[in-house]
């Protein structure tokens, strides 16, 4: 698939050579990357590098935030019983998974419940109000979800029910009827920093606990890890108050994990020295996702709960079987998704991509739709049945809210939620074909055309010979890298392999690159999945090519390498 690139303007060389001198002359290159990412002062860099646990935000400043933390007290006060509920993926359970060992530590009339994906569906159930109703609790802290749930909290504050929402999702036009709802997506929250994961609401919340019952935030702080995982895993942006607490949960993961954690990863069988955002991704997250797709998430709580190495093992044993269950049906279905489009030419050419199989597992549409993606360029919903009705999983496009897109359609929807590129939804089954049309037109009508190609951004141009160890040692200082930090693209013009090049494994080339004019020392460079560039690369002619730049260790030895994400001719 083609892509398009697209660089990033560059920054006017006097604000560039005033940053350098403040920074003890930085390289120009450096400055310009720093600009591009908003930090143009001494003291923006200082924040920047060097993250700071003081700068984290009073969590009073938090709509309602007061009001919880007096339901909370009050619940200890007279000893109710405090149910912790939060939803199945890696922010419900990490949530549930953080404010209950803490809680716990102190305080024992409290329980966790992590809904059924396939019997009770995304968010707060009644089934879960009715197991609080029967088991005489009278708080519920609802974690990572509640923030549309207004017929339930209704429900639930005629049993008796008082309900904590703690979550990050955008509100609808009629907020629940809760105790207290924290959420800094609130139109009138004027908490300064928006963007926390469902997690990190939670922690606000024992932050403002711990202030009030002069806890020290140490004891919260043992726990940053799971609040980090939480971060990296619901694909937030990794700015302001997420920056630095990532920073200190991805220290506390490479130092001392917790035992769950410790024992997903030696299971996994990685052997990293330092663990990244990345790792946490692809390591640790489909992992605990696997629990809640394929079973239970009651299963990943008990693991990140366990301080005990053996049953920690154990339980990260039987998620690690769960999570190769999961990849055996994403990689099944996926392929018989792409079949249908392959087969139905009309499909083919759509703007969207809307398809139904009432067999397809429930627990893996939303990566199927993913995967889809990586193949036809365009918003996706992937359905399948669910206890009589459609449930289904959209993804979208770089630039285009699939959010707004279902807002339109919301007439044939019986409910949905989610973010601009994440959504879930369920409709009748007879309202399918009608739903493929109406999004069809609702997409084509209103997305932009270029965003139906995938767009490389690049942060800057790059000669080869700037790329050294003192270079890459400051680069490296940019992580943690996520959304709205990425890991910087670089291009370099007019390069050629040294003669070396050579495909290795199936599609992947393995190279080392110099300047085409001026060879130098060559870089050794690796561009997965970029085999078809083969014959250009043997052909002698200049091209161009988007890179990262990344340690690589192979026989005890550590050298700089580019990991190459696309190749073009040069002009």
């Amino acid at each position: 698939m083609e892509k398009k690139w697209t660089l990033q303007a560059k920054v006017d060389q006097k604000e560039i050579e005033l940053l350098s001198k403040q920074l003890n002359t930085l390289s120009p290159s450096l400055c310009n990357l720093l600009i591009n990412r908003g930090i143009k002062s001494y003291d923006d860099a200082k924040d920047f590098f060097r993250p700071s646990l003081e700068k984290l935000h009073d969590p009073f400043l938090m709509k309602d935030m007061e009001k919880a933390v007096k339901r909370l007290q009050t619940a200890i006060a007279k000893q109710e019983n405090i149910l912790i509920y939060g939803d199945y993926d890696v922010d419900g359970t990490t949530s549930v998974t953080l404010v209950y060992s803490f809680l716990s530590d102190t305080y024992n009339n409290i329980s966790y419940y992590i809904p059924n994906r396939y019997s009770e569906g995304y968010g707060i159930s009644y089934q879960g109000i009715d197991f609080a109703h029967e088991n005489d609790i009278t708080l519920i802290i609802a974690l990572d979800c509640g923030i549309k749930a207004v017929e339930k909290i209704d429900y639930a504050n005629k049993k008796g029910i008082d309900f904590i929402i703690c979550d990050h999702h955008l509100p609808g036009d009629v907020v629940p009827n809760a105790h207290a709802v924290l959420d800094p997506k609130q139109r009138d929250c004027l908490y300064p920093y928006k963007e926390l994961s469902g997690c990190g609401v939670g922690f606000k919340l024992m932050q403002a606990y711990s202030i009030k019952e002069n806890i020290p935030i140490e004891k919260l702080l043992e726990r940053i890890d799971i609040l980090a995982v939480s971060i990296c895993a619901d694909i937030v942006p990794i700015t302001g108050e997420n920056r630095v607490l990532t920073y200190f949960g991805i220290q506390k993961l490479n130092q001392n994990p917790q035992a769950g954690f410790k024992a997903m990863l030696e299971i996994a069988q990685n052997k990293k020295k330092e663990l990244t955002v990345t790792d946490v991704v692809f390591t640790l997250a489909p992992r605990i996702n696997a629990a809640g797709r394929i079973e239970s998430g009651n299963k990943a709580v008990e693991v990140m709960l366990s301080d005990n190495p053996i049953l920690a093992n154990e339980g990260g044993q039987y998620i690690d079987l769960q999570n190769t269950d999961r990849k055996e049906l994403d990689k099944s279905i996926t392929k018989e998704a792409l079949a249908k489009i392959e087969a139905d030419e009309s499909l083919k050419n759509r703007t969207t991509t809307v398809l139904y199989q009432e067999d397809w597992h429930k627990g893996v549409i939303g990566i199927v739709a993913s995967r889809c993606i990586e193949n036809y360029y365009r918003p996706t919903i992937i359905l399948t049945k669910s206890k009589e009705m459609a449930a289904g999983s959209a993804r979208s496009v770089k630039g285009f809210s699939v959010y707004n897109a279902l807002e339109q359609c919301s007439d044939l929807l019986e409910q949905f939620g989610g973010h601009k590129y994440a959504a879930g939804m369920t409709m009748k089954i007879e309202n399918i074909p009608a739903f493929q049309q109406k999004f069809e037109e609702v997409v084509s009508q209103s997305i932009d055309p270029d965003l139906l190609i995938p767009e490389i951004e690049i942060d800057e141009e790059l000669d080869l010979s700037e790329i050294n160890w003192k270079f890459y040692k400051i680069l490296k200082q940019f992580a943690p890298f996520g959304p709205m930090n990425m890991k910087p693209n670089f291009l370099s013009k007019r390069v050629k392999d040294n003669g070396s090049g050579r495909i290795v494994g199936s599609d992947h080339l393995k190279l080392d690159m110099v300047d085409f004019e001026n060879p130098g020392t060559p870089i050794p460079a690796i561009a997965f999945g970029l085999g078809n560039h083969f014959d250009l690369i043997k052909s002698g002619q200049a091209f161009d090519i988007v890179y990262h730049i990344e340690e690589n260790e192979w026989n005890g030895r550590v050298n700089l390498q580019l990991s190459i994400q696309d190749i073009r001719v040069s002009n």
